[in-house]
């Protein structure tokens, strides 16, 4: 199975996760790329068996948290993705509010069958990530 595991990283922790993620990915079997939101092809990205999305969390300490911009436009761009699984993660300090649920609801506009919801408060792969994994097959 191919996963594309896609972020958005300000500080380098989400990065550091995503990376994390991709060698939970590899260890299970599976080959992984993982590629910034402004560097990531859509298109390809959209060709995965799998998809990962992660933010890092904005908001104003514990009220208004969301994705950032280029990651919601990231997923805007992606092509159908016809039921795939899907996963979203984000990178917080104090609360993650109704952000993965809204990244969630974005991937599933787009055709994604999102079956997996991360948050990492430093930089390591977040608990269940392993789970989903088995999971994919």
């Amino acid at each position: 199975m191919n996963v594309a595991i896609v972020f958005d990283s300000k500080t380098g922790t989400t990065k550091a996760v995503a990376e994390a993620m991709a060698e939970v990915v590899r260890a299970a079997g599976h080959q992984c790329t993982v590629g910034s939101v402004q560097d990531a092809d859509p298109a390809i990205v959209s060709e995965a068996d799998a998809i990962c999305v992660g933010s890092w969390c904005k908001g104003v300490y514990v009220i208004l948290q969301h994705a950032t911009k280029e990651t919601m436009d990231f997923i805007g761009r992606l092509g159908n993705l016809d039921g795939k699984p899907a996963a979203v993660f984000c990178t917080y300090k104090l609360a993650t509010g109704g952000m993965l649920p809204k990244m969630a609801t974005s991937l599933e506009g787009r055709g994604a069958n999102v079956t997996g919801s991360f948050k990492s408060r430093g930089p390591v792969a977040a608990d269940g990530f392993g789970d989903w994994v088995q999971r994919l097959g």
